[in-house]
Order: structure tokens, then C-alpha cells, then sequence
């Protein structure tokens, strides 16, 4: 991801990913600003609830049609993909990370680092998820414990540490076999759009994951009242 660093006419308006594709939303912009300089680097666009209606969609259809029916051995592999596509850019992702939230860069690598080792965490727990055992609990039945997928889950990223609190979200629903749709911060989206690029590439089946960003009136609300939407993870102030 490029982002302007001088003149106002070469500050970037950012994309979301809806459906496997990376597409450019109308509608009023926030400044995302480097908070070491208060320079603006980069415009944030609010989707519109279609817009948000159509990332749940696609992440609906491809809970059913692709995600939910995927081995967890092929589910495994493809966040092991994630994972290893990160790590390859590891300097780029701290750098986006450092600039954007203000934290040193140091400490950035350290978070990029973390967010590695927890989609590769889960992408092992995939193949490992345990139960308890068939048997006869009840005279004459038979009882079994099966663990499946709920669908769609909304996931709301706060402002700091934004790239590893998007892993600790995205993975583990993932991994369980469910599809996503995140909206990070207004004030923080680079690391989490950059890695919504990555994904358009092939790392995910089209609709697994998608990317929106706007305000809480508008994607969050329409995030926890959408019907398809099955559960909602959140971290973030008492506003969100």
C-alpha cells in the first residue's frame, strides 16, 4: 500500500475488500493521519450500508458454498498462507503499522511478529479441535458432540495494535470454519487494508474475508442488526 507523503493531491483514498475484490466506495472520507508529523497520509471512505450488506452477502455465500464444506486440513493451509505472506512483508507491515498508529517501530515489528504466530496458532488449532466422545450417556442412546460453524461474524478492530487485534478476531473464526466481515478503525485501517490486498490475491477463497471501513453508525449498526450477521466480536471504547 502507497501512501501520500507530501503534497495533499498524492494522499491515497483507501479501498475495502468486498467479495474477493478490492473496490472503491463512494460516500464522505476521514483523514488517516500520521500522528508523529499530524500530516494526513491517506483518505478512509464510510461505506454506505449497501455496502456493507454486500460483504455480508458475499461472506454468506461463500460460508456455504466454499468455507463451511472446506476440509480443516485446506482451511489450515490456506492460514498458514496468511501467515507466511505477512511474515514475507515484515518490515513493510511494521512500517505501515509504526507510521500510522505512532507506536515506535521496535515495538511494531514485535506486534507484526505476534500477529504471525497467532494466525499460525490457529491455523494448527483447525486440525485439533476436540470433543467429547461418542457414547451411550443415556440408556438405549447413542449420544455424539459435533462442533460446527455459526457463519457470518462481524468484527469491529479498535485504533491500537489494529493488525494483531484483527488476527486475534479473523483467525480463530476462520480456523472454526466461519467467514468475516471486519471493520478496523477510521483512525487506524492501513495495516488491516494492506492485508486486505494480500487477500484479493488468492490467499482466501473470494467472500471468506472482507474489509470494510466507515463509522459505527453505519457499519457497525448494520453489522449487528443484518440477520445473516450470526455473532458480533468487539473491541473497543464504550462509544463502539
Amino acid at each position: 500500500m502507497s501512501v501520500g507523503s507530501s503534497a495533499t493531491e498524492s494522499v491515497v483514498r483507501l479501498k475495502n475488500l468486498i467479495g474477493g475484490e478490492i473496490v472503491d466506495i463512494g460516500g464522505d472520507v476521514d483523514d488517516v493521519v500520521d500522528p508523529s508529523t499530524g500530516q494526513v497520509v491517506a483518505l478512509v471512505p464510510h461505506a454506505s450500508r449497501r455496502d456493507v450488506e454486500r460483504a455480508i452477502d458475499a461472506a454468506h455465500d461463500a460460508f456455504y458454498k466454499v468455507w463451511r464444506p472446506m476440509p480443516p486440513a485446506q482451511r489450515s493451509a490456506s492460514l498458514l498462507g496468511i501467515a507466511d505472506a505477512i511474515e514475507e512483508e515484515r518490515d513493510q507491515y511494521a512500517s505501515i503499522e509504526s507510521r500510522n498508529v505512532g507506536m515506535p517501530l521496535q515495538f511494531a515489528l514485535a506486534t507484526v511478529d505476534a500477529t504471525v504466530d497467532t494466525v499460525r496458532f490457529f491455523a494448527g488449532a483447525a486440525r485439533t479441535v476436540s470433543g467429547l466422545p461418542s457414547g451411550e450417556y443415556v440408556p438405549g442412546m447413542t449420544s455424539l458432540l459435533r462442533r460446527e460453524p455459526i457463519g457470518v461474524i462481524g468484527q469491529l478492530i479498535p485504533w491500537n495494535v489494529p493488525l494483531l487485534m484483527a488476527a486475534w478476531k479473523f483467525a480463530p473464526a476462520l480456523a472454526a470454519g466461519n467467514t468475516v466481515v471486519l471493520k478496523p478503525s477510521q483512525r487506524t485501517p492501513l495495516s488491516l487494508l494492506h492485508l486486505a490486498e494480500r487477500l484479493s490475491a488468492g490467499l482466501l477463497p473470494p467472500g471468506v474475508a472482507n474489509v470494510v471501513t466507515g463509522t459505527h453508525e453505519t457499519v457497525g449498526a448494520t453489522l449487528l442488526a443484518h440477520p445473516k450477521v450470526r455473532m458480533i466480536a468487539l473491541t473497543g471504547s464504550p462509544e463502539a
